[in-house]
């Protein structure tokens, strides 16, 4: 690893100090997605379809920590460049400053407790000479000077302050973290976080907190209290029973109104909710509160009483469109677009919260499992046209997959064919899946109110099992705990997941000892959440049954939840050869006018090679990671397994270029400008999709 020069982090240093605010002219990438809007969007134009092939690495840096004892790490790090200093996360989730000219390190942090911590990046805040990188791990939310890299001891305890806190209720776990980068409004730091999705999860509230002292300075409860609006949609006393709601996908900021967009997640448990019986607001919202005080402007459910995870995944974009006003006549209208799994866009006027295009209040009649009582409708947007499609049948199976018959069969005897369809004993396919159409990358905009989305298009199958944990009055074992608590991921087989985002614990003492496992369990890592709830006892018989020594040895149960369903994991459809049982493409990139809503292009995202070479079109691939514009008409994205950056006409869909990566890029790239040259770069962590990981960041330029 390569030590900056004295001299010359002197220099970065002293330029930092004396720096005014941050310009407007595309230099800099200072927040998450780019700036407040989350529009992925850059001014910069230096890069251009004429010269894009000339693009080389203009430097690399191994940030460390990847794949550490056998476990596949991650980066979904979408990194921020302020004034010639880059600031990232690393695989082993710490974060770095660097020379954004030429990659070399200026400090890294030494973070302990990062349990459960997949990083999609850092806030940045400065006023005068006081510079401010935030940053969550773990359970805590950190504050650190951002030119030198020491804890802010004034902030909250020693440089930190603890997310648990104000959170809690009755039989909750232990698990909160702040993974996606918060929203800075003047002196305030408005958070939202990822709690588990299991019925022991954590309130979801969404805090503000002064960006000084870490005090809180106000409180949006996503669950309500008794009296407070939306409480006659939860069942009584709902904040000490259930838990989820949160705002974990990440927030959008119109700074000049003071008004900050959040989109909220499901209630857990996200597959069962007969202990929620009502439209359980503001679950499933895309709220808009005075960012000032945390007061409710206006809300819209997105989906009501939500039993399949179908929370929206990704920040909403801030835009500016034409829409007929009053008169019939065209005028500029200030939007927040929202982005669904489902493959929805919703597109609301920024103030007034009121609809831009229709919406149909659609009846479904579905039956559940007893004890479930799902809402009578959802609402449906009619325009912008659907970017992902909207059902799987028998007919839908692609014209290549391997074991047709026997996957012929299961379909025809699962529960498929249409949207909110409520998971039963029987399989249930989830179309697009649990994580798509669209997912945490979010979309890109650009000023002429274009819309670009990734997504991806693969059958998730699941089905509910009653809970068979209580025996004996209370006692539980190894089989019964893992079955409760790792299942849904790892598999009830040990297997893993088949895209191999959850690993197979079958030889699992190849990796881990027995001790290092019963370590790891309260602790969490990646995006494994900390189980800390479970006793000593518990955690033992987990162990015992992973490394087949006992199963049906009995302890105490200490929290075996009250729900009498569990499910049975996030299945994505592959068939033996490890391709999508669908007919392609399996991910795609979409191009939709927020003006007309009309699709103007889409186009496959990703490739299988060996498929191509046997005249199969490109199909696209999963992907993970959201998109750049730049102002030259260039879309630049990774996001796909077979770990290629490419760039695309923005216009027309029409690939210009692309490059092989150290690792798949799941992460969205930046792009500043230093001394006149546009650098972009990528952070190239892989580790999902069966994908090596990997901890670089590499940055192209121009010779």
């Amino acid at each position: 690893m390569k030590i900056v020069p004295f001299v010359a982090f002197l220099a970065v240093i002293t330029a930092l100090v004396s720096a005014p605010n941050l310009p407007e002219n595309g230099e800099n990438w200072p927040e998450y997605n780019g700036n407040g809007a989350r529009n992925h969007y850059s001014p910069l134009a230096q890069i251009n379809a004429e010269n894009v092939s000339q693009l080389k690495v203009a430097w690399t840096y191994a940030s460390g920590g990847a794949d550490t004892i056998g476990h596949r790490t991650q980066m979904q790090c979408n990194p921020i460049i302020v004034d010639g200093i880059l600031y990232g996360v690393s695989a082993n989730t710490q974060v770095f400053a660097l020379d954004a000219a030429n990659g070399n390190p200026i400090w890294k942090s030494k973070v302990t407790e990062t349990e459960g911590t997949t990083s999609r990046g850092v806030t940045y805040w400065r006023e005068g000479q006081e510079k401010i990188i935030f940053f969550g791990a773990g359970k805590w939310l950190y504050a650190f000077d951002a030119l030198r890299g020491k804890p802010i001891a004034s902030f909250g305890q020693n440089g930190r302050i603890n997310l648990k806190e104000g959170l809690e209720r009755p039989g909750a776990d232990e698990y909160v973290v702040a993974n996606t980068p918060n929203v800075i409004f003047k002196n305030l730091l408005i958070v939202g976080v990822r709690v588990s999705e299991s019925e022991t999860a954590l309130l979801g509230d969404i805090r503000a907190y002064d960006v000084r002292t870490g005090k809180k300075v106000w409180t949006f409860r996503t669950i309500p209290q008794m009296g407070e609006l939306g409480a006659d949609t939860w069942p009584a006393n709902s904040r000490q029973n259930i838990g989820g709601a949160n705002a974990w996908a990440g927030m959008a900021i119109d700074r000049e109104r003071g008004i900050v967009y959040a989109p909220t997640g499901s209630a857990a448990f996200d597959f069962y909710g007969g202990n929620r019986k009502g439209d359980n607001l503001f679950a499933n919202c895309l709220l808009a509160l005075d960012a000032n005080t945390g007061k409710r402007l206006w809300h819209y459910q997105l989906v009501r009483h939500d039993i399949w995870d179908r929370d929206p995944p990704a920040p909403p974009n801030l835009l500016t469109v034409m829409h007929n006003g009053p008169d019939g006549r065209p005028r500029k209208v200030d939007a927040v677009a929202q982005i669904t799994k489902q493959g929805y866009i919703f597109v609301f006027d920024r103030v007034t919260g009121k609809p831009l295009f229709p919406i149909e209040d659609r009846k479904y009649s579905y039956d559940a499992v007893p004890g479930e009582f799902p809402a009578a409708s959802q609402p449906i947007p009619l325009r912008p046209t659907y970017f992902a499609r909207q059902r799987f049948v028998e007919q839908d199976l692609n014209s290549f997959v391997a074991d047709r018959d026997s996957i012929l069969g299961l379909i025809r005897k699962s529960r498929t064919g249409g949207p909110y369809i409520p998971i039963g004993k029987e399989t249930t396919i989830f179309f697009p899946g649990t994580d798509g159409g669209g997912q945490w990358g979010g979309a890109a905009a650009d000023p002429q109110g274009v819309l670009y989305i990734p997504s991806k298009e693969i059958p998730v199958y699941t089905s509910l099992v009653i809970k068979n944990q209580e025996t004996n009055g209370g006692f539980v074992t190894g089989a019964q705990l893992y079955k409760q608590n790792c299942a849904a991921c790892h598999g009830t087989d040990r297997r893993g997941n088949h895209d191999g985002s959850y690993p197979s614990l079958v030889n699992i003492n190849k990796r881990l000892t027995a001790d290092a496992l019963h370590k790891l369990i309260p602790k969490g890592r990646g995006m494994m959440p900390p189980f800390a709830h479970l006793s000593v006892a518990e955690r033992q018989a987990i162990v015992d049954f992973v490394f087949q020594k006992e199963s049906d040895k009995q302890v105490v149960s200490s929290k075996g939840g009250a729900l009498p369903y569990q499910h049975t994991g996030y299945n994505r459809w592959y068939d033996r050869n490890g391709y999508p049982i669908s007919q392609p493409p399996w991910g795609t990139l979409t191009a939709t006018d927020l003006n007309t809503g009309e699709r103007l292009w889409q186009v496959p995202l990703g490739e299988y090679p060996e498929l191509t070479a046997k005249g199969i079109p490109i199909t696209g691939t999963d992907n993970y990671g959201g998109p750049l514009i730049t102002a030259s008409d260039l879309l630049f994205i990774a996001a796909t397994r077979d770990e290629r950056l490419r760039v695309f006409d923005k216009k027309t869909g029409k690939q210009l270029w692309q490059t092989q990566l150290p690792a798949a890029g799941y992460a969205s790239p930046s792009t500043y400008s230093i001394a006149g040259k546009q650098y972009v770069v990528i952070a190239c962590g892989g580790g999902k999709l069966k994908t090596k990981s990997g901890d670089k960041y590499v940055a192209f330029a121009l010779p």
